[in-house]
């Protein structure tokens, strides 16, 4: 635990941030031997903040509500703006 009153209060809804660095770029490494040059930036950007959100869950406190929410929030701003796209 941190003795910083900010980062120990993260830590406990966020998990170890070791931890959570060590799983966001294993599984960034796996997911850019695949289509991650196909991607968009926004699509990019939402994929590794839902893998932060996910590490959070996983590290963290599971029943953490914003967790799930940020992670419904980033693939609702790419789902709208694909939405917007294939009107257009």
């Amino acid at each position: 635990m941190r003795n910083n009153p900010i980062l120990k209060e993260r830590e406990v809804t966020h998990g170890d941030f070791m931890a959570k660095a060590q799983f966001i770029e294993k599984v960034q490494e796996i997911i850019s031997k695949n289509a991650w040059n196909d991607l968009e930036a926004d699509q990019k950007e939402a994929i590794h903040m839902i893998l932060v959100k996910l590490s959070r869950i996983l590290y963290g406190d599971p029943n953490h509500k914003d967790h799930w929410d940020d992670i419904a929030g980033y693939a609702t701003l790419i789902s709208e703006r694909l939405k917007i796209n294939n009107e257009n």
